[in-house]
C-alpha cells in the first residue's frame, strides 16, 4: 500500500513529459547554432580563403600583365586617334610603369577574376544561420552576383569610360590645347570608373535579398520607382567621368533597367512564396520574337543600308 501511495505521489510531482526527440531532417532544417568565438574563427578563415583566391587570382593575372595593359590602354589609344592625337600616355615618374602593369593591373584583374570565389565566401559565412531552404538559392546568388559584376566591368571598359575619355580630351581640342596624359592619372581613372559600374550593377541581387528578408515588396519598389531613377541620375552624375548628358544617359540607362529587374525578381519571390507561377511560355515567345525582329533589323541595316558592326560603341556605324 505504501509502494502505491508513493508511486502515486511521485507520478504527480513529475507531471512533465519526457523530452522529445527531434529527428535528423527536424536538426538539419534549423539553424547552425555557434558561440561568438567559433564565429569569429569562422569569419577568419573565410577571410582567408578569400584572400586565399584573390592572390591566386593575381598570380594568374600577373603571367598575362603585357596583354592586359594593352587591353587597359585601349581606350585611351581609341580616344586619342579620334581626336587626331599620337595614341601615347606618358611616364611622369620611373616607378610608374612597374606599380601600374606589375602590380595595380593584375590587383584589378584579381578582383573580377576571383569575384566568384570570394562571393561564395561571403555565403558560407552567412548560410549557417540560413534553413536549409533558404541554402539553396547559394548557387544563384553567387553566379548572379559575380555575373553583373564582371557585366558591369565590361559595360563600363566598351561604352562608359571611352566615350566619357574621349568626351574629357576634346574639351580643348581646337583651342591650343594638346591633351598629355600620365600613366598613373589615366589608371586612376580607369579603375574608378570600372569598379563604381562594377558595384553598382549589383542592384538586382541587393533587391533580391531585401525582398528576401522582408524589408521591400514588389509594390513598394513600384511605387517609389521615381524616388530610385532620382537616385540612379544622381549616381550617374558623380560615377561617370563627364558632365554631358550623353554619357549620363549612357549609365543611367542600363541602371534603370537592372532597378526594373531587380523588381521583377523581387515579383517571382513574392508569387513563389504564395504558391504561384509565371507565365514563362508566353514570355518567352514574345522574347523570342524580339530577337528575330532585331536579327532582322540588323540583317537589313548590313545588308541594304551599308551599315557594319564595330567592337566599340554605338557598335553599328555607318
Amino acid at each position: 500500500m505504501a509502494v502505491h501511495e508513493h508511486q502515486r505521489v511521485s507520478h504527480v510531482s513529475n507531471p512533465l513529459p519526457p523530452p522529445v526527440q527531434t529527428s535528423g531532417n527536424d536538426q538539419e532544417e534549423g539553424m547552425v547554432r555557434m558561440s561568438f568565438l567559433e564565429h569569429l574563427q569562422e569569419l577568419r578563415t573565410r577571410i582567408f580563403k578569400a584572400l586565399g583566391g584573390v592572390a591566386a587570382g593575381f598570380l594568374l593575372s600577373l603571367t598575362f600583365s603585357g596583354p592586359l595593359w594593352d587591353l587597359a590602354r585601349q581606350p585611351s589609344a581609341q580616344a586619342l586617334r579620334t581626336l587626331g592625337y599620337e595614341p601615347e600616355l606618358v611616364m611622369i615618374d620611373p616607378m610608374e610603369g612597374v606599380n601600374i602593369i606589375w602590380w595595380k593591373l593584375p590587383l584589378v584583374c584579381s578582383l573580377f577574376v576571383g569575384s566568384p570565389w570570394v562571393l561564395y565566401q561571403v555565403w558560407a559565412f552567412i548560410s549557417p544561420g540560413l534553413y536549409r531552404h533558404e541554402r539553396r538559392w547559394a548557387a544563384p546568388l553567387v553566379a548572379c552576383s559575380a555575373g553583373l559584376f564582371i557585366l558591369g566591368g565590361a559595360f563600363a571598359y566598351f561604352v562608359v569610360f571611352r566615350q566619357g575619355l574621349t568626351f574629357l580630351l576634346g574639351i580643348g581640342h581646337g583651342r591650343g590645347i594638346r591633351p598629355v596624359v600620365s600613366v598613373e592619372y589615366y589608371f586612376d581613372l580607369f579603375v574608378d570608373v570600372l569598379l563604381g559600374v562594377g558595384v553598382t550593377f549589383e542592384v538586382p541581387v541587393l533587391i533580391f535579398l531585401l525582398t528576401a528578408l522582408g524589408i521591400v515588396t514588389p509594390g513598394f519598389l513600384l511605387r517609389n520607382s521615381r524616388y530610385a531613377v532620382l537616385a540612379i541620375v544622381t549616381i550617374a552624375a558623380v560615377v561617370t567621368p563627364t558632365a554631358d548628358s550623353m554619357n549620363l544617359m549612357l549609365f543611367a540607362t542600363p541602371m534603370c533597367m537592372l532597378f526594373y529587374g531587380g523588381a521583377f525578381a523581387s515579383y517571382l519571390l513574392v508569387l513563389r512564396r504564395e504558391g504561384r507561377t509565371y507565365p514563362w511560355r508566353t514570355v518567352v515567345k514574345v522574347g523570342i520574337c524580339i530577337l528575330l525582329a532585331t536579327a532582322a533589323g540588323l540583317y537589313v541595316s548590313v545588308t541594304r543600308y551599308n551599315y557594319k558592326l564595330v567592337s566599340h560603341w554605338p557598335f553599328l556605324v555607318r
